[in-house]
């Protein structure tokens, strides 16, 4: 049987609108790109080591600035800042003492030798003038005049060495002792704040109100120094990341607002370009759409506004729309 010209021409004309319509279909969009959603993640690990005993949130939680995430054992350096205090109480007391005389009863004990020392001086020194008259009269010889002479020193010596003594008490010590304890002191000191800091390293803070992206650690486990313990996504830490072809790059401007839709989210979802990488890359780090042709491309980064941040999630993948007029 012959087919029919005409019935074979509309069915030639049918196959060709099909390909028209499906290439159209297949088209890739050249104001559309593909992205994910990625989060600056904020890693809270202690500075010193130790082993877990208290975690005050669960992964998913929400946490404002200042409150506390996790605590490690604290014995070992509460210990430490109470030895380092107790040096720092003594280094002071050594510079206050230092820097004033000696106590009242000492001063008294001095000031009585001192009378007693007068004392004496008076005796010598009387007995000495009736002996010089006696001398002269012959009722004593000259020997005995040079022995109450020197008693006389002996004692004028005396009272000066008490004089001195007394001088001594009352004033504080020499100068470079005085210094020598104030820097003694700081050293204390010093070492007294090293280790209430160390004290506080025991403790995480969050620095910035967020949700607990990740937790590391259970209560009882050993924490290396620097090791994370919870991963926190602070508020306005998340962004989108997409890549232009390089043959698109001159339409996308730090500051240009971008459309941004994923799925299962609801529309109207908009960022603004905060970032163009000056670098290209000849594949994107993970190819979401199998549409996406280019070889060459520059990855750009965009914040989404407070309403859009908080239907994504990090790693989720995106479709970036900009303006056509751009």
């Amino acid at each position: 049987m012959q087919s029919d010209p005409y019935r074979a021409r509309i069915e030639r004309v049918v196959v060709a609108v099909l390909l028209v319509a499906f290439a159209a279909c297949t088209r890739t969009d050249p104001d559309r790109f593909s992205g994910y959603a990625e989060a600056d993640l904020v890693y809270v690990a202690p500075a010193i080591g130790g082993r877990v005993e208290k975690l005050a949130v669960e992964r998913g939680a929400r946490v404002q600035a200042g409150q506390l995430l996790f605590e490690l054992e604290r014995d070992p350096e509460s210990l430490a800042r109470a030895t380092a205090a107790a040096r720092a109480e003594g280094a002071a007391a050594q510079t206050r003492n230092l820097r004033k005389g000696k106590r009242v009863d000492e001063l008294r004990a001095v000031e009585q030798q001192l009378v007693q020392a007068r004392a004496s001086l008076a005796l010598s020194s009387s007995e000495l003038k009736r002996s010089e008259a006696l001398v002269t009269q012959g009722f004593l010889s000259p020997n005995r005049l040079d022995e109450l002479r020197a008693a006389r020193d002996r004692d004028a010596a005396r009272v000066a060495e008490v004089q001195s003594q007394l001088a001594t008490a009352r004033d504080a010590a020499r100068p470079d002792e005085i210094a020598a304890a104030e820097a003694e002191q700081r050293a204390a000191e010093s070492e007294l704040a090293s280790s209430r800091w160390r004290e506080d390293q025991t403790r995480g803070i969050a620095a910035r109100a967020g949700a607990v992206q990740d937790v590391m650690y259970r209560p009882g486990e050993w924490v290396a120094q620097g090791s994370p313990v919870v991963a926190l996504l602070p508020d306005g830490a998340l962004k989108v990341r997409f890549f232009v072809p390089q043959a698109a790059l001159a339409r996308v401007r730090i500051g240009d607002p971008v459309a941004v839709s994923c799925d299962g989210c609801p529309p109207g979802m908009t960022a603004r370009v905060a970032f163009v990488s000056d670098q290209a890359e000849y594949t994107p780090p993970v190819i979401y759409s199998n549409e996406s042709r280019a070889k060459l491309v520059f990855m750009v980064e965009a914040k989404p506004d407070e309403k859009t941040a908080s239907q994504l999630k990090p790693g989720q993948p995106v479709d970036v729309r900009i303006a056509a007029g751009s």
